[in-house]
């Protein structure tokens, strides 16, 4: 490898990797990690199983106030039904309106 520029380096002892995106982390345990370098450009691999853990939904305030106000709810009942529909607005207005 080292005659075609590519340098190879394996991590020893990787307890854990972490990926965070806006939808979750993607968690892998005792990962096996090699770092590959050519033409000056770093390239990592992982090998492993992950798991996923997905991100906390976050409902704006404002989000939770409209749907209160349309829905004619509370704000708690409003959020409530925020998180039960992933944060759409109009089926948590719909939902609270056709159970009311």
């Amino acid at each position: 490898m080292k005659q075609l520029g590519m340098q190879v380096e394996q991590f020893e002892d990787v307890r854990q990797i972490v990926i965070t995106t806006g939808k979750g982390r993607y968690v892998f345990d005792a990962a096996e990690v090699a770092a590959m370098t050519m033409q000056g450009i770093t390239t990592y691999q992982i090998t492993g199983e992950p798991r996923f853990e997905a991100a906390a939904l976050e409902i704006p305030d404002d989000d939770v106030r409209m749907v209160a106000e349309q829905a004619q709810v509370s704000l708690d009942a409003a959020r409530d039904a925020l998180q039960k529909t992933g944060g759409d607005i109009a089926e948590a207005i719909i939902h609270l309106t056709s159970h009311v």
